[in-house]
């Protein structure tokens, strides 16, 4: 596994590939997320993986670009965007996407909602397989989110597995799980599901934070972290340990939202959230 910047998880914002780059190299990261729009709007990616390369990075993982949680005017307008970025990310080298599964809805009940997951991902995997893409759902773990809908939807990983598998029966995509440590924790997950339930090849990106002190699990809030280890509510040794077990090979990328990063300069934010991941990976 190997520590990953993504600026935008850790409160830096406005930075161009190049700026990222760099700032990934000045403080130790060995990857960063691929820009794949601002490859697509300059229209030269051996430009991008040539640098990339060169500064000694690998690729992360980019976000699934595709609204499947609207109406079907977006979803359709998105996935067309899709089928534009998923040909360059291909080209680029890139093979890890990702996005995040709402733990309810107002709306629409359980199999209504599963039904129209299964259908909308399913469409966007088969997008993403035909360029070598896997696609990792991320299930969201808080009480607290989850009491505000009216009707409750997949929150742990056993059930976003199953999500898993339903799309992947349906599109011949490789399928997997987006793992953030926050969400295993406030889901009641424990390290036997991981070891049970997720080889290496299940894993597409995993997520790295601590949870505030002073709460309980089920007081959590879903926006309200800490940098990996700030606090040590959630046991990183034991997750960090599962990692290691699969011999996991993808990206770790921090995301604590901090409020109090995102007023400091990009160099600051970047040394010391690379402190706290290596702190992290060390554990175990």
């Amino acid at each position: 596994m190997y520590m990953n910047l993504c600026p935008g998880t850790v409160g830096i914002s406005g930075l161009n590939f190049e700026q990222t780059v760099k700032l990934a190299v000045d403080h130790g990261f060995e990857g960063i997320d691929p820009p794949l729009d601002e490859m697509h709007r300059d229209g030269h990616v051996k430009r991008f993986v040539d640098r990339l390369r060169g500064a000694g990075l690998r690729w992360g993982s980019f976000g699934l670009p595709v609204e499947f949680r609207r109406d079907n005017e977006a979803f359709e307008r998105t996935l067309a965007h899709l089928r534009k970025l998923a040909p360059i990310a291909e080209q680029a080298g890139v093979t890890r996407c990702s996005t995040w599964i709402l733990p309810g809805s107002n709306d629409l009940d359980f199999a209504a909602n599963f039904e129209r997951h299964r259908s909308r991902l399913t469409a966007s995997a088969k997008v993403l397989a035909r360029c070598g893409i896997r696609l990792g759902l991320e299930f969201i773990g808080p009480k607290t989110l989850r009491d505000s809908f009216t009707h409750p939807f997949i929150y742990t990983l056993d059930g976003m597995l199953e999500l898993a598998d339903a799309v992947e029966s349906g599109s011949g995509a490789q399928m997997g799980i987006l793992l953030d440590v926050w969400h295993w924790y406030t889901s009641g997950g424990t390290t036997q599901d991981i070891l049970e339930n997720l080889p290496n090849e299940k894993i597409v990106l995993v997520h790295v934070n601590d949870a505030p002190a002073g709460r309980s699990r089920d007081e959590q809030i879903d926006n309200e972290r800490a940098l990996p280890c700030e606090t040590g509510v959630i046991d990183a040794a034991g997750f960090v340990g599962c990692l290691r077990r699969v011999e996991y090979d993808g990206p770790i990328t921090a995301e604590p939202f901090v409020p109090a990063l995102a007023k400091m300069p990009p160099d600051a934010v970047a040394a010391k959230v690379a402190a706290s991941v290596r702190k992290f990976l060390s554990l175990a």
